[in-house]
């Protein structure tokens, strides 16, 4: 019970800070008069989540002085969230009209101090436990998300709207506490099998591995489908909430209805996506999230042109997030499967880097892809074939999932 509390703890606050910097900013740029294009380049603030492999062997090897009595794990997590606590409250005075390069600067500290916690909170979970616990893990780190998720955009917008946004953004400084609290609940789990590498060696030797346990052609494949399988999502995400303001929704009834539909069915995905992998089993479950992904991805263009109708929105919102929520557990138990013990932060890290890279680059050209659209189609319609061209991102991730199934079905059929 205490791992399930301690890693929703951890889900929340990891979830808050990437969805401040993301999905919060967005709307706060959109509502501030900023266009389009730029707020798709701030997309790319994030890309230093997708970049994490790169400083991952500093986790792995080293813990923080005077904080390691926690644990390895924890003196990088308690560290980091202080540093994104101090940012954050940085952030809250921020004006992106009269400056928004210092705005900028803030979201990228955050994003740099968030990717290392989340490098040693992915170590913390997969340590935590074996195997066998890894889907129930997941899913209540994935529940705790979704509650940042809601916090970071449905609570923040309606205080946002009736305060100001710097007080949001302030008082979600003070919600990163609950991470720390979390910590102390669960004690750090040890790890057997964790190999002393020098610095360069915890870059070649975690690839080396991976390819030696695959071989190349199935590490291939698989990396193929780390890669692409949530592009759909990351390259819409940046344009979501600029589409609702575009559409005519206010701040209170984005965060108070749509934000609110968004979580609550996310929960239920989640939790449905743990249950489909231990009775259809993994290769199912990824192939099915796939298709359900692309499938509420394409309703959007139907919002795009109907009149402004906040329950069509919401059952389509409900449909996107339960999708969401099945990739969500799925992937991470995916991604799971595939890391050894050995290299837990280094291999974790580089696989979800791998995951994000190809988004990440993609989403910063989003806004251009909007305001294009709209140029050779007006706002409707232009909004209808980004939709359109986002829910196709799909079936790049479908087609290896496919092929893997039929040739390599020892990987995925478990």
């Amino acid at each position: 019970m205490n791992k399930n509390l301690t890693m929703t703890g951890l889900g929340f606050t990891s979830g808050l800070p990437y969805m401040l910097i993301f999905s919060t900013l967005s709307i706060w740029l959109r509502d501030a008069g900023i266009d389009l294009t730029i707020i798709g380049f701030f997309a790319w603030i994030s890309l230093t989540y997708s970049l994490k492999f790169l400083w991952s062997p500093l986790v792995d090897r080293y813990s923080i002085p005077f904080l390691n009595y926690f644990g390895s794990r924890k003196s990088w997590i308690i560290l980091m969230q202080i540093f994104i606590i101090i940012f954050l409250i940085c952030l809250s005075n921020a004006d992106p009209v009269i400056d928004i390069k210092y705005l900028a600067t803030f979201a990228i500290l955050i994003a740099f101090a968030g990717s290392f916690q989340d490098i040693a909170i992915d170590a913390f979970r997969i340590e935590l436990a074996g195997i066998e616990e890894q889907g129930n893990l997941a899913a209540y780190y994935q529940f705790g998300y979704r509650g940042a998720i809601l916090t970071a955009t449905s609570f923040a917008l309606i205080y946002a709207e009736n305060y100001s946004w710097g007080n949001a953004y302030f008082l979600m400084a003070a919600l990163m506490l609950i991470g720390l609290i979390a910590l102390l609940i669960t004690p750090e789990g040890k790890n057997n099998e964790k190999r002393e590498l020098t610095f360069l060696e915890n870059f070649y030797e975690p690839i080396k591995d991976f390819i030696k346990r695959f071989n190349l052609f199935a590490a291939s494949i698989l990396l193929l489908i780390v890669a692409t399988y949530r592009l759909t999502d990351i390259v819409m995400g940046p344009m979501a909430n600029p589409f609702y303001i575009d559409m005519g929704f206010s701040l209170t009834e984005i965060g108070s209805i749509v934000k609110i539909v968004a979580l609550i069915a996310s929960i239920f995905g989640l939790f449905l996506g743990g249950i489909l992998i231990k009775k259809a089993g993994l290769y199912r479950s990824l192939l099915f999230g796939a298709f359900a992904v692309m499938i509420s991805n394409v309703l959007f263009s139907i919002v795009a042109i109907s009149e402004p109708n906040l329950n069509l929105l919401s059952i389509i919102v409900f449909t996107d997030s339960f999708s969401a929520g099945i990739v969500g557990t799925v992937n991470i138990a995916f991604l799971t499967s595939l890391v050894s013990k050995q290299f837990t932060a280094t291999q974790y890290a580089l696989l979800t880097s791998f995951m994000m890279l190809p988004g990440k680059v993609f989403s910063g050209f989003s806004g251009i892809l909007a305001d294009y659209f709209q140029s050779i189609s007006g706002a409707d319609y232009g909004w209808m074939l980004f939709f359109i061209f986002t829910s196709m991102l799909a079936i790049p991730a479908i087609i290896p999932v496919s092929y893997t199934h039929l040739t390599l079905p020892t990987i995925l059929l478990v």
